[in-house]
């Protein structure tokens, strides 16, 4: 488990960014698979997410996941939300709620954890391409400005995922962010005829631009093997025919 020094710093809270390491999974979701959505056997997910839970505290509610979809879409768990079983349709999760772990699943998409020092309230963004390009960061941060969260009392941390160097893109995707905004150039290099995106970078513009200014980047390529994280582009090259979800976490104790 990975922790960012900054979120460590506040000790209300417990966090953490997992790798592979630890689990129960075997083969290409050998070891902490925490993907339900994968096509591992049930009962090795639960296994994992457990596994989890007890190293973020054993004493929490069942960690609370969601179907992500690659949206700008979050929800907001305080005392009245309704709990069931079918999991909502949405890219993060917004909380004051205490003992409840909050989290997002990646394979080289950028998790993002929040937290307020002062309102006591905490994040948790799936953010690949497309969540970052139809603005969930700016979408759960002006909720949390509404809620009553200050810019100086907000702290991000941004977990492992695909570094630039390996993440080529077609003309068609840069098109489509140059589009949007002709700065967004600066998020683009090319190298031997490919194009490649800094979606970490792309994601930390993003928060600046919401004012955020205490961010912690955990700059750990999910794609490089010998850093022991799932990766979706890795195992596409190697022609696995499915892969498995690394897991961010955060909790208010």
């Amino acid at each position: 488990m990975l922790t960012s020094r900054k979120l460590l710093a506040q000790k209300n809270i417990s966090h953490g960014f997992f790798n592979r390491n630890g689990g129960k999974s075997k083969g290409i979701y050998k070891s902490l698979n925490c993907g339900p959505g994968s096509n591992d056997k049930k009962n090795k997910v639960n296994a994992n997410l457990k596994v989890v839970k007890n190293k973020l505290n054993k004493n929490s509610k069942n960690i609370f996941l969601l179907n992500q979809i690659h949206s700008n879409k979050f929800i907001f768990i305080n005392k009245n939300f309704k709990f069931n079983k079918k999991k909502i349709k949405a890219d993060a999760i917004i909380t004051d709620q205490k003992k409840l772990p909050i989290a997002v699943l990646t394979a080289d998409c950028v998790p993002i954890l929040l937290h307020d020092n002062k309102k006591n309230i905490i994040a948790a963004i799936h953010a690949g391409w497309k969540g970052a390009f139809k603005d969930i960061i700016n979408k759960v941060i002006n909720f949390m400005y509404k809620k009553g969260c200050n810019k100086k009392n907000i702290t991000a941390a941004v977990g492992p995922c695909i570094n630039k160097h390996n993440y080529n893109v077609k003309e068609n995707f840069k098109k489509k962010f140059l589009k949007k905004e002709k700065k967004n150039i600066k998020f683009f290099s090319s190298k031997d005829n490919m194009i490649y995106f800094d979606l970490p970078g792309y994601i930390k513009f993003q928060l600046k631009l919401n004012k955020i200014t205490n961010i912690d980047m955990k700059n750990i390529d999910t794609f490089d093997e010998k850093n022991n994280f799932f990766s979706a582009r890795r195992s596409l090259r190697l022609k696995h025919d499915d892969y498995g979800r690394n897991i961010s976490i955060i909790m208010i104790n």
